[in-house]
């Protein structure tokens, strides 16, 4: 499959500026496939050791702080020769071992010549702490789900030769544009995660797809009950199973009293932020006002949660896959299509996206780009009705106003209207 994050990877390689890379995100996002694709393709050879499954390991790292050693040890426990700059370490399930994580600081220092790469699931929860990992002595990347285009290129590599080549204000045939529509419906049922996307291709199975979504979503909730940290797991059960509700709700922001009848922020904000950290949710603060910079005008106590994987969500909602397919208006689209924007959008700007809920409006997202503020709607179908939008307009005079819809490519003034399969290349279609 192609993964945008293997540029970042290669990059990585040659950057005279290179340290230790540290990969984050949630289980089975492909951290694993995408460390050894490396290594394959990249490298004379790699060598690969996983702490969840191999327990000896530990030792190596308990016993010793030098570099130099650990090499010698690896290198006899896989029994292959390590070459500075031609093999690639990975070291897999580094959460396990603390340790191991650690001695990133001392290859840096001392052996940076060592090419060495670590991911692990839920190790977002101890990059969240400072104390845990050796701050400023590793490259992080965030790795998510596939985003639409990275899907569009497995699925249907045609098709996305076309997809890439669209330009800013390209008018899309009506053949491609049904097509691609298609493809955002296909999307939205089988989302990004690399293991309902490989069966996809191989099965054509809608109900496979549905299988394995609720097996992960059991294996996440298996993940929650063996956390055996500060955080209650129980109240990470109970905020992560309200997702669905709270956005059924279309609340102007997170709903404590949703997750548990009575709840406060003091009962559930560890837990949101265990989840935020782990990759499982991707959270959307409220600005009190849309300008620049927009970080400075957060408001921390307000904020949406949304799903990191659109196909995860739509299986947590129950919805049939028929809704979506014969297009009808069920009463999840508008929670589910936002989900969609965020995930594509997430990642692609400096700034995070954010929202703007006012007395009067309430704007689906607000983007900064260099120092202008574009305003988004999110609508899941074809309809135009959006008061708040062009009150935004009206009275703002943005530089620019995006609506994502299932409507073509069609731009009046300042306002743009962008089909909603161009979602995870907007940088690209306004630089």
């Amino acid at each position: 499959m192609y993964r945008k994050a293997m540029e970042d990877l290669l990059e990585w390689q040659v950057s005279d500026e290179r340290k230790p890379m540290v990969l984050k995100g949630a289980r089975q996002v492909g951290k694993t496939w995408l460390m050894k694709e490396l290594g394959r393709k990249y490298y004379q050879n790699y060598v690969y050791f996983n702490f969840d499954e191999e327990d000896e390991l530990k030792s190596i790292f308990a016993n010793t702080k030098d570099p130099q050693r650990i090499i010698r040890l690896l290198s006899m426990a896989d029994n292959a020769t390590i070459i500075p700059g031609k093999t690639l370490i990975i070291l897999d399930e580094v959460q396990e071992c603390p340790e191991a994580l650690n001695s990133l600081k001392y290859f840096y220092e001392k052996a940076n010549e060592y090419h060495v790469i670590a991911a692990g699931s839920l190790l977002g929860t101890l990059l969240a702490q400072p104390k845990s990992y050796p701050v400023g002595m590793v490259n992080l990347l965030h790795i998510a789900p596939l985003t639409f285009d990275e899907f569009l290129a497995a699925v249907d590599p045609g098709l996305y030769d076309y997809y890439e080549d669209i330009s800013p204000g390209q008018q899309i045939e009506e053949l491609f544009h049904k097509r691609l529509l298609e493809m955002y419906n296909f999307y939205l049922i089988i989302g990004g995660m690399p293991e309902c996307v490989a069966s996809w291709l191989k099965y054509h199975d809608p109900v496979r797809i549905n299988r394995i979504q609720q097996e992960l979503l059991e294996v996440y909730e298996n993940d929650f009950s063996k956390h055996n940290g500060k955080v209650n797991s129980g109240r990470i059960l109970m905020v992560f199973r309200s997702i669905a509700t709270q956005l059924a709700k279309s609340n102007e922001k997170f709903m404590y009293g949703a997750v548990r009848e009575g709840g406060r922020a003091r009962d559930f904000e560890e837990a949101i932020e265990w989840l935020v950290s782990a990759g499982m949710l991707n959270r959307l603060y409220n600005v009190t006002k849309p300008e620049h910079p927009l970080s400075a005008f957060d408001k921390l106590d307000q904020f949406k949660l949304f799903v990191f994987d659109t196909g995860l969500l739509k299986q947590m909602a129950g919805i049939d896959n028929q809704a979506i397919l014969l297009k009808a208006d069920y009463q999840f689209k508008g929670p589910l299509t936002e989900n969609y924007l965020l995930q594509q959008l997430k990642g692609q700007f400096q700034q995070e996206p954010r929202y703007f809920a006012a007395a009067r409006s309430e704007i689906d997202f607000i983007l900064q780009h260099g120092m202008d503020i574009i305003p988004i709607e999110a609508k899941g179908g074809a309809d135009k009705s959006a008061p708040s939008f062009k009150r935004y307009i009206t009275e703002r005079k943005p530089k620019l106003a995006i609506r994502f819809s299932t409507k073509g490519y069609r731009q009046d003034g300042a306002f743009v209207n962008i089909p909603l399969y161009l979602a995870s290349k907007l940088k690209d279609l306004i630089d």
